[in-house]
């Protein structure tokens, strides 16, 4: 649905929409999300954080966050929202206008149109989600002049941040009227007195990290909570960026949500708790994106780390441009490497270098930040590389059949050339290893589609905890990007399974699904870190970009 469209029309499509997610699509009954119960209007009631980041419809990377407040019966009665575009001026707290509207399907697809005054990519904010439960959902921006991928979550009631966080941010720098460059970057910064924050910080800016913008210092910061109309978080860099300015928004105590405000530059991506210093020992699963001399990379697997050396017997699964894999889902690569804290750190800093060995795409070294979301990745070795993801301490190698799933996928098609981004639900067959759903894809090539049917067939994780599954999505009437994929995923907690693509279609891609429960109500303030999944899994990716279709405004030019 294009946010080109009055408001009017968009409450009565959404209406439309909901009546297709509880009947039918093109034929298909979309069924009750397992294992008992069905989501509603009602499983969106309170204050919500989101955020989504991806590609406007002229290829310029676009980040947002903000807050909404859900009634529980389709209504938004409030909110405020920061847009960050890169052919426009950034825009800070613009308030949600009170007539927004959800929908809920029984299987957790649902649509969120938000108006809003003043915004850059036009029109309302248009979002495609699905649930995993009340708390916490996966989001992609559902609209003609943007794609992206995000999440939704429940915010506890005023949260405060105390102690020592590590953050993992991307985004992208204007360095002239038609050129971008890739930024990324992660860290921790510690919340003294009166909100001053210091800490140690990684860049990684269009794949160099010389310059000293590796393991370098941040002190003179300041966290101020917002939404506000004067982003006032800033994290002072010796970098070319200079001093970094965000709006930070709490969801709860443990977990924070930042997005840069400064015209030029879009960072976003989010802050967790940091308990640990060192990375644990035990099984990592993970997820890496970005790109290398090669092209768009992507790659996943299982690292396994014990007393500061990573097994010879690590797995890795590798794709690159959609065409060039590494491995077979029967036999991945192997890989080792070793791992300790940075030799110019203080004691305990909370940041630890890993070097590999043998690990397919020329990557040889990482920064790597410990916290409740996982130990948090940046590739450093100043090969011309920008890698960035996660690693989640693995607990299970468990994959449930009969139970509902929701889905995120977001990365590149080559031969679109664009983003793509999905939100699926599926079911898993306890007999015949089938999967069942919709899936809901939108693309700057082709706009969005809703309520395609999703079937295939999948792999039940093996001793390591990777499965695999393989889908197509509609037919030939059906104008998506991709047709379907085939994704090599990793368990980590048996409900949070995060994943690559590696087919040899053309797309570069990763994403999470996760295990749904309709009758959890999920109250932020109850859970404690890491009690469940939905902080584990960074849904940023890192693309070279694209071809520009529009010039970026020469005002932005930093």
């Amino acid at each position: 649905m294009s946010a080109r469209n009055g408001f009017v029309l968009l409450v009565a499509l959404s209406a439309l929409m909901f009546l297709g997610a509880c009947g039918n699509n093109g034929g298909q009954a979309i069924g009750t999300a397992p294992p008992s119960g069905a989501f509603s209007q009602s499983s969106l009631n309170g204050a919500y954080v989101f955020s989504a980041s991806g590609e406007d419809s002229g290829g310029a990377p676009y980040a947002m966050a903000g807050t909404l407040t859900a009634n529980g019966s389709g209504g938004i009665t409030g909110g405020a929202v920061d847009i960050n575009d890169l052919q426009a001026t950034p825009v800070a707290n613009t308030a949600v206008n009170n007539n927004s509207v959800y929908t809920i399907g029984a299987d957790g697809r649902g649509t969120i149109t938000i108006g809003v005054a003043n915004n850059p990519l036009t029109g309302n904010i248009s979002f495609d989600f699905v649930l995993q439960d009340s708390s916490h959902g996966l989001i992609t921006g559902f609209d003609d002049n943007y794609s992206g991928s995000g999440t939704i979550d429940l915010q506890s009631s005023s949260p405060t941040p105390t102690g020592t966080y590590a953050f993992s941010l991307s985004g992208a720098e204007v360095v002239s009227s038609t050129s971008l460059a890739d930024v990324a970057t992660v860290g921790n910064f510690t919340v003294g007195a009166g909100n001053a924050i210091g800490g140690l910080i990684d860049l990684n800016i269009n794949g160099v990290t010389g310059s000293g913008y590796a393991d370098e210092t941040v002190s003179g910061g300041t966290l101020t909570l917002g939404p506000t109309s004067t982003p006032a978080t800033t994290l002072p860099t010796t970098s070319s960026l200079g001093t970094l300015t965000f709006d930070a928004i709490a969801i709860d105590p443990n977990h924070l949500k930042f997005i840069e405000m400064d015209s030029g530059l879009n960072l976003s991506g989010d802050a967790y708790s940091q308990t640990a210093a060192t990375i644990p020992d035990g099984n990592l699963a993970f997820t890496l994106s970005g790109f290398t001399s090669g092209g768009d990379e992507v790659a996943g697997g299982i690292m396994m780390a014990s007393g500061g050396t990573i097994s010879a017997s690590s797995i890795e699964d590798f794709n690159e441009d959609g065409g060039t894999q590494a491995s077979t889902f029967t036999a991945p690569q192997l890989f080792s490497g070793t791992y300790a804290p940075g030799s110019a750190d203080p004691a305990n800093s909370g940041r630890n270098v890993i070097d590999l060995s043998g690990f397919t795409g020329g990557l040889t070294e990482l920064a790597a930040y410990p916290s409740t979301g996982g130990v948090l990745l940046l590739e450093i070795d100043g090969t011309g590389g920008l890698i960035l993801g996660a690693g989640y301490t693995q607990s299970s190698t468990a994959f449930a059949a009969t139970e509902g799933y929701g889905l995120n996928l977001s990365g590149q098609n080559a031969s679109a050339g664009a983003e793509v981004d999905d939100i699926a639900e599926f079911t898993a067959a306890s007999s015949g290893s089938t999967i069942t759903g919709v899936i809901d894809e939108n693309s700057p090539a082709v706009g969005p589609n809703e309520g395609i049917t999703l079937s295939g067939t999948y792999v039940s994780p093996d001793s390591n905890g990777r499965g695999q599954i393989s889908a197509t999505a509609g037919n030939s009437s059906n104008s998506t990007v991709n047709g379907g994929f085939d994704l090599t995923f990793y368990t980590v907690d048996g409900t949070t399974f995060p994943f690559i693509e590696s087919d040899a279609d053309g797309q570069t891609a990763t994403g999470v699904f996760v295990e749904q429960n309709p009758t959890d109500s999920g109250s932020a303030a109850a859970k404690p870190a890491g009690a469940k999944a939905h902080s584990l899994v960074v849904t940023s990716h890192v693309f070279r970009p694209h071809v520009l279709k529009n010039h970026i405004l020469k005002s932005n030019v930093r």
